[in-house]
């Protein structure tokens, strides 16, 4: 497991933190990210989820990318 995987709870609450503060030292710039709608859906959030079910729906297998060449097919006319 890697850092990132170890300590994601961690990660998570820090995050938490950090969006909560943010928040309420800079209300106007989130009320103004809260308003982003098309069609009564939020952009923001709806672009957030899309970015986190995207990698799960495609299924790539990140740590195999470097072995694409040497599986690499040339086709010959």
């Amino acid at each position: 497991m890697n850092a990132f995987e170890r300590y994601l709870t961690l990660w998570v609450f820090a995050c938490i933190v950090v969006g909560t503060g943010a928040g309420h030292y800079f209300p106007e710039v989130f009320q103004s990210i809260g308003r982003l709608e098309l069609a009564r859906v939020n952009i923001p959030v709806g672009v957030l989820i899309w970015v986190m079910i995207i990698p799960m729906l495609v299924k790539v297998d990140f740590s195999a990318l470097g072995e694409v060449r040497r599986h690499a097919r040339v086709a010959s006319a």
